[in-house]
């Protein structure tokens, strides 16, 4: 998009995307450092939260680590359901940009009466409940997000977790790399066919690993086009769902699989009439919103190419970026 544009850069929502990359690029890796240690004793990592404080984050730590090979067992779901877990043997994790989450707080508050003693927290605002639950707490870097819509807090809570794994591992992150990649994907100009494409769809889909970039886009898209939609992790896509798909719906595939791409434009693309648009780090037979590979920092990159194309979808639509009509910024406060 024209980042100079005051059909963009007027809203707050926008603002707080375009500070993501500097936040990517002065990220220090070392606060970490006491957490991992106890992390890594524990031999078992719970991380909680709720959307978007959860589902990039945490799911984008475990899709990491495993490719890492981490012998580190971890988990993550909501906070309710995971009081119904026995966690005693478990470093756990919780994350609420604003501090004030009820669900997380409860948990973590319940933890501590069974003499919990890893219970770990990050939040954008000090002196807030959820420090107040934990052992040891970061605050975010970010500072506050006026957007209703959680952006460049999502990003820097997903680096707070990686982070762990650098101070375990040591392995490597190409960040200045992926600071200038996350810029390049801000400022990719996207065909206005697929925009339109988009804006017109009925529903919009988003299918790929379940490393959080496809979910967390399925919810930036309810909060910022007000358009329905949905997540299909995986193949998901081939198995089934085509039964209720129709013409004029859009799936966007976040670096889709080769070896896949063929069955998905046959079954999906000439059957059916549905449309497919990839975010890709490689050209692909779909229309292609291409952004360049940073190894590990992948996803990071990936998530700020779809908030550039759900931001253009939503301009396009004449939505008011930064006030839903129903959403709010913590969705359920202690």
């Amino acid at each position: 998009m024209n980042l100079t544009d005051s059909k963009y850069s007027s809203f707050a929502l926008v603002k707080e995307m375009l500070e993501t990359p500097d936040i990517i690029r002065k990220f220090d890796w070392t606060q970490t450092a006491n957490m991992a240690k106890a992390i890594k004793e524990a031999g078992r990592f719970f991380m909680t939260g709720e959307g978007s404080s959860r589902i990039f984050p945490a799911k984008n730590m475990i899709y990491t680590a495993l490719k890492l090979g981490s012998e580190i067992s971890m988990a993550t779901d909501g906070s309710i359901q995971a009081r119904e877990y026995d966690l005693k043997d478990w470093a756990v994790f919780g994350v609420s940009n604003s501090g004030m989450t009820k669900e997380i707080v409860m948990l973590l508050n319940n933890l501590a009466e069974q003499n919990h003693q890893k219970r770990f927290s990050m939040t954008a605002n000090a002196g807030t409940k959820i420090i107040e639950a934990s052992n040891e707490s970061i605050i975010l870097s970010c500072g506050k997000e006026d957007a209703v819509a959680a952006t460049k807090s999502v990003v820097e809570s997903g680096l707070v977790y990686l982070s762990i794994l650098k101070n375990i591992y040591g392995c490597d992150f190409q960040v200045e790399a992926a600071a200038e990649a996350a810029e390049k994907a801000m400022a990719v100009e996207i065909d206005p066919e697929i925009i339109a494409k988009v804006a017109n769809s009925p529903i919009i889909y988003f299918a790929g690993r379940n490393n959080g970039v496809a979910e967390e886009l399925r919810l930036k898209t309810n909060e910022i086009t007000r358009k329905k939609s949905d997540y299909l992790e995986g193949t998901y896509l081939l198995h089934g769902i085509e039964e209720v798909m129709n013409e004029g719906e859009t799936i966007i595939v976040i670096e889709p699989y080769e070896s896949e791409m063929a069955k998905m434009q046959e079954l999906l693309v000439d059957r059916i009439g549905v449309n497919i648009i990839a975010i890709s780090s490689k050209p692909t037979i779909f229309p292609t919103i291409q952004i360049p590979s940073v190894g590990l920092l992948d996803p990071c990159v990936q998530l700020m190419a779809g908030w550039n194309l759900l931001i253009q979808v939503g301009v396009s639509l004449g939505i008011d970026l930064d006030h839903p009509t129903r959403a709010r910024k913590i969705g359920n406060a202690i």
